[in-house]
Protein backbone atom coordinates (compact mmCIF):
# COMPACT_ATOMS: atom_id res chain seq x y z
CA UNK A 1 0.00 0.00 0.00
CA UNK A 2 1.56 3.32 -0.71
CA UNK A 3 0.53 6.72 0.72
CA UNK A 4 1.67 10.06 -1.09
CA UNK A 5 2.14 13.17 1.16
CA UNK A 6 3.55 16.93 0.85
CA UNK A 7 4.28 17.91 4.61
CA UNK A 8 8.45 17.26 5.56
CA UNK A 9 9.44 13.93 5.41
CA UNK A 10 11.08 13.26 8.23
CA UNK A 11 7.35 13.85 9.88
CA UNK A 12 5.76 11.05 8.48
CA UNK A 13 9.51 8.98 9.12
CA UNK A 14 8.93 9.62 12.56
CA UNK A 15 5.10 9.02 12.71
CA UNK A 16 4.29 5.72 11.07
CA UNK A 17 8.08 4.49 12.45
CA UNK A 18 8.15 6.09 16.41
CA UNK A 19 4.71 6.67 17.15
CA UNK A 20 2.73 3.75 15.12
CA UNK A 21 5.36 1.47 15.84
CA UNK A 22 5.89 0.20 11.96
CA UNK A 23 8.78 -1.68 10.71
CA UNK A 24 11.48 0.43 8.97
CA UNK A 25 12.77 -1.29 5.95
CA UNK A 26 15.36 0.15 3.68
CA UNK A 27 13.88 2.87 1.49
CA UNK A 28 14.13 2.97 -2.62
CA UNK A 29 15.98 5.82 -4.49
CA UNK A 30 13.49 7.02 -6.82
CA UNK A 31 14.50 9.76 -10.07
CA UNK A 32 11.72 12.03 -8.29
CA UNK A 33 13.29 11.56 -4.57
CA UNK A 34 13.09 8.35 -2.84
CA UNK A 35 10.26 5.98 -1.36
CA UNK A 36 10.35 5.34 2.07
CA UNK A 37 9.01 2.11 3.47
CA UNK A 38 7.91 0.06 6.49
CA UNK A 39 6.62 -3.71 6.94
CA UNK A 40 3.57 -5.10 8.58
CA UNK A 41 3.46 -8.75 8.44
CA UNK A 42 3.94 -9.69 4.72
CA UNK A 43 2.78 -6.19 4.04
CA UNK A 44 4.54 -2.70 2.96
CA UNK A 45 3.61 1.01 4.22
CA UNK A 46 5.15 2.98 1.08
CA UNK A 47 5.41 6.31 1.54
CA UNK A 48 6.25 9.56 -1.21
CA UNK A 49 6.69 12.81 -0.89
CA UNK A 50 4.38 14.49 -3.49
CA UNK A 51 4.53 18.41 -3.65
CA UNK A 52 0.72 17.96 -5.35
CA UNK A 53 -0.54 15.85 -2.63
CA UNK A 54 -1.45 19.26 -0.11
CA UNK A 55 -3.96 19.55 -2.96
CA UNK A 56 -5.55 15.89 -2.05
CA UNK A 57 -8.94 15.72 -0.66
CA UNK A 58 -9.27 15.19 3.14
CA UNK A 59 -12.20 15.20 5.42
CA UNK A 60 -14.40 13.00 7.30
CA UNK A 61 -14.38 9.39 6.03
CA UNK A 62 -17.86 10.15 5.15
CA UNK A 63 -17.51 12.78 2.97
CA UNK A 64 -14.82 11.47 -0.06
CA UNK A 65 -14.39 8.64 -1.41
CA UNK A 66 -11.06 6.82 -2.05
CA UNK A 67 -8.67 5.14 0.60
CA UNK A 68 -9.39 7.06 3.50
CA UNK A 69 -8.05 4.81 6.33
CA UNK A 70 -5.30 2.52 7.04
CA UNK A 71 -5.90 0.62 10.54
CA UNK A 72 -3.33 -1.12 12.60
CA UNK A 73 -3.47 -3.36 15.56
CA UNK A 74 -1.76 -3.35 18.90
CA UNK A 75 -1.61 -5.62 22.40
CA UNK A 76 -1.47 -2.23 24.62
CA UNK A 77 -3.50 0.83 24.78
CA UNK A 78 -1.47 3.09 26.92
CA UNK A 79 1.98 2.28 25.27
CA UNK A 80 0.26 3.58 21.97
CA UNK A 81 -0.79 6.18 23.66
CA UNK A 82 2.27 6.99 25.60
CA UNK A 83 4.43 7.40 22.40
CA UNK A 84 2.09 9.72 20.83
CA UNK A 85 2.44 12.13 23.68
CA UNK A 86 5.99 11.61 23.87
CA UNK A 87 5.89 13.01 20.14
CA UNK A 88 4.16 16.04 20.88
CA UNK A 89 0.89 14.54 19.41
CA UNK A 90 -2.54 14.63 21.41
CA UNK A 91 -3.17 11.21 23.02
CA UNK A 92 -5.86 9.29 20.46
CA UNK A 93 -8.96 8.86 21.84
CA UNK A 94 -10.26 5.25 22.47
CA UNK A 95 -13.42 3.90 22.89
CA UNK A 96 -15.84 0.94 21.98
CA UNK A 97 -16.06 0.10 18.28
CA UNK A 98 -16.89 -2.76 16.36
CA UNK A 99 -16.88 -6.29 18.20
CA UNK A 100 -16.38 -4.90 21.91
CA UNK A 101 -12.98 -3.42 20.98
CA UNK A 102 -11.40 -0.34 21.87
CA UNK A 103 -10.44 1.98 19.04
CA UNK A 104 -9.49 5.25 18.30
CA UNK A 105 -9.02 7.37 14.78
CA UNK A 106 -6.25 10.27 14.83
CA UNK A 107 -4.60 11.93 11.91
CA UNK A 108 -1.52 11.28 10.66
CA UNK A 109 0.92 14.80 9.52
CA UNK A 110 -0.71 14.43 5.68
CA UNK A 111 -3.92 14.82 7.95
CA UNK A 112 -5.07 11.74 6.15
CA UNK A 113 -6.91 9.09 8.68
CA UNK A 114 -4.80 6.20 10.66
CA UNK A 115 -7.05 3.59 12.93
CA UNK A 116 -5.44 2.44 16.07
CA UNK A 117 -7.41 -0.53 17.37
CA UNK A 118 -6.64 -2.54 20.57
CA UNK A 119 -6.00 -6.43 21.14
CA UNK A 120 -5.19 -7.26 23.92
CA UNK A 121 -3.72 -11.10 24.37
CA UNK A 122 -4.08 -11.83 20.36
CA UNK A 123 -1.59 -13.48 18.08
CA UNK A 124 1.26 -12.47 16.37
CA UNK A 125 -0.77 -12.58 13.12
CA UNK A 126 -3.17 -10.18 14.07
CA UNK A 127 -0.56 -7.49 14.93
CA UNK A 128 1.38 -7.98 11.43
CA UNK A 129 -2.37 -7.40 10.14
CA UNK A 130 -3.41 -3.87 8.35
CA UNK A 131 -6.63 -2.98 7.30
CA UNK A 132 -7.74 -0.41 4.01
CA UNK A 133 -10.58 1.09 4.65
CA UNK A 134 -12.46 2.64 1.27
CA UNK A 135 -15.51 4.73 0.90
CA UNK A 136 -16.54 4.04 -2.08
CA UNK A 137 -19.55 5.32 -4.04
CA UNK A 138 -21.35 2.19 -5.49
CA UNK A 139 -20.74 -1.10 -3.06
CA UNK A 140 -21.56 -3.67 -5.66
CA UNK A 141 -19.35 -2.30 -8.38
CA UNK A 142 -16.43 -1.85 -5.82
CA UNK A 143 -17.14 -5.50 -4.19
CA UNK A 144 -17.33 -7.41 -7.72
CA UNK A 145 -13.54 -5.72 -8.18
CA UNK A 146 -11.94 -6.72 -5.41
CA UNK A 147 -13.55 -10.14 -5.56
CA UNK A 148 -13.69 -11.32 -9.23
CA UNK A 149 -11.04 -8.85 -10.56
CA UNK A 150 -8.35 -8.75 -7.86
CA UNK A 151 -9.51 -11.86 -6.59
CA UNK A 152 -9.12 -11.28 -2.69
CA UNK A 153 -11.65 -13.56 -0.61
CA UNK A 154 -14.84 -11.85 0.45
CA UNK A 155 -15.38 -12.10 4.50
CA UNK A 156 -18.86 -11.88 6.40
CA UNK A 157 -19.68 -8.53 6.08
CA UNK A 158 -19.51 -6.35 9.54
CA UNK A 159 -21.51 -3.84 11.55
CA UNK A 160 -19.80 -0.48 12.64
CA UNK A 161 -21.60 1.38 15.10
CA UNK A 162 -18.93 4.13 14.80
CA UNK A 163 -19.14 5.03 11.12
CA UNK A 164 -23.04 3.86 11.20
CA UNK A 165 -22.29 1.41 8.27
CA UNK A 166 -21.85 -2.28 6.41
CA UNK A 167 -17.89 -2.93 6.05
CA UNK A 168 -17.31 -5.37 3.68
CA UNK A 169 -13.94 -7.23 3.88
CA UNK A 170 -11.99 -8.83 1.56
CA UNK A 171 -8.73 -10.43 2.39
CA UNK A 172 -5.60 -11.99 1.47
CA UNK A 173 -2.57 -12.74 3.75
CA UNK A 174 -2.26 -10.11 6.24
CA UNK A 175 -4.16 -7.85 4.55
CA UNK A 176 -7.30 -7.11 4.24
CA UNK A 177 -9.07 -4.29 2.01
CA UNK A 178 -12.26 -3.03 3.87
CA UNK A 179 -15.12 -1.15 1.64
CA UNK A 180 -18.58 0.74 2.98
CA UNK A 181 -20.51 3.45 1.11
CA UNK A 182 -21.83 6.59 2.03
CA UNK A 183 -23.96 7.24 -1.47
CA UNK A 184 -23.31 8.84 -4.53
CA UNK A 185 -22.37 12.59 -5.29
CA UNK A 186 -19.25 12.74 -2.77
CA UNK A 187 -16.20 14.38 -3.52
CA UNK A 188 -13.39 12.05 -4.22
CA UNK A 189 -9.82 11.27 -3.66
CA UNK A 190 -7.77 9.21 -6.23
CA UNK A 191 -4.62 10.18 -5.54
CA UNK A 192 -3.38 10.10 -1.64
CA UNK A 193 -3.38 6.08 -1.70
CA UNK A 194 -3.49 3.51 -3.22
CA UNK A 195 -2.77 -0.69 -3.45
CA UNK A 196 -0.16 -2.41 -5.19
CA UNK A 197 0.17 -6.27 -5.87
CA UNK A 198 3.26 -8.41 -6.63
CA UNK A 199 1.97 -11.20 -9.08
CA UNK A 200 3.60 -13.89 -10.80
CA UNK A 201 1.94 -12.93 -14.29
CA UNK A 202 1.38 -9.55 -14.73
CA UNK A 203 0.82 -9.58 -18.86
CA UNK A 204 -2.36 -11.81 -17.22
CA UNK A 205 -3.68 -9.11 -15.54
CA UNK A 206 -3.62 -6.92 -18.75
CA UNK A 207 -5.48 -9.18 -20.73
CA UNK A 208 -8.24 -9.55 -18.07
CA UNK A 209 -8.25 -5.41 -17.48
CA UNK A 210 -8.87 -5.39 -21.53
CA UNK A 211 -11.90 -8.30 -21.27
CA UNK A 212 -13.22 -6.31 -18.75
CA UNK A 213 -13.05 -2.79 -19.40
CA UNK A 214 -11.33 -1.64 -16.41
CA UNK A 215 -9.47 1.17 -16.91
CA UNK A 216 -5.93 1.66 -17.16
CA UNK A 217 -3.79 4.07 -16.26
CA UNK A 218 -0.18 3.47 -17.10
CA UNK A 219 -0.52 0.71 -19.96
CA UNK A 220 1.68 -2.38 -19.21
CA UNK A 221 5.12 -2.15 -19.83
CA UNK A 222 9.08 -2.36 -17.91
CA UNK A 223 9.07 0.29 -15.13
CA UNK A 224 12.96 -1.06 -14.57
CA UNK A 225 15.15 -3.64 -15.98
CA UNK A 226 13.79 -6.08 -13.43
CA UNK A 227 9.66 -4.90 -13.10
CA UNK A 228 7.25 -5.11 -15.05
CA UNK A 229 3.59 -3.70 -14.13
CA UNK A 230 0.62 -2.29 -15.25
CA UNK A 231 -1.62 0.82 -13.18
CA UNK A 232 -5.59 0.18 -13.67
CA UNK A 233 -8.19 2.19 -11.65
CA UNK A 234 -10.46 0.36 -9.17
CA UNK A 235 -14.52 1.32 -9.30
CA UNK A 236 -13.88 5.12 -8.01
CA UNK A 237 -10.61 5.96 -9.29
CA UNK A 238 -8.36 4.73 -6.69
CA UNK A 239 -5.19 3.11 -7.84
CA UNK A 240 -4.61 -0.91 -8.34
CA UNK A 241 -0.78 -1.01 -9.37
CA UNK A 242 0.30 -4.37 -10.16
CA UNK A 243 4.16 -5.94 -10.40
CA UNK A 244 5.43 -8.72 -12.07
CA UNK A 245 9.48 -9.40 -10.81
CA UNK A 246 11.43 -9.95 -14.12
CA UNK A 247 14.27 -12.80 -13.60
CA UNK A 248 17.17 -11.89 -15.30
CA UNK A 249 18.86 -14.85 -17.54
CA UNK A 250 22.16 -15.56 -16.42
CA UNK A 251 25.24 -14.36 -17.62
CA UNK A 252 27.06 -16.58 -20.49
CA UNK A 253 29.75 -18.66 -18.98
CA UNK A 254 33.08 -16.63 -19.95
CA UNK A 255 35.16 -20.19 -19.36
CA UNK A 256 37.48 -21.91 -22.15
CA UNK A 257 38.09 -24.97 -22.42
Amino acid sequence: VFRRFAVEPAKMVSFYGEVLGLKPLPSIKLAGGEMIQFGVGTTQVKLQYTAGAGEYKTGPVKEVTGLRVFTFFYPDEAAVSARFVQHGYPAPSFSQGRGGKRMAMVLDPANQWVELVVVPGASQETYDSIDLGMTVSDLEKSRAFYREFVGLDELPPVDDPVLGVKRYPYRHGTTTVTLWSFGKGLAANTRSAGIQYVVSDVEAVDVKAKAQNVKIDTPLGNFSAGLRTIWLSDPDGVTNYFAQMIRRAPAPSTATR
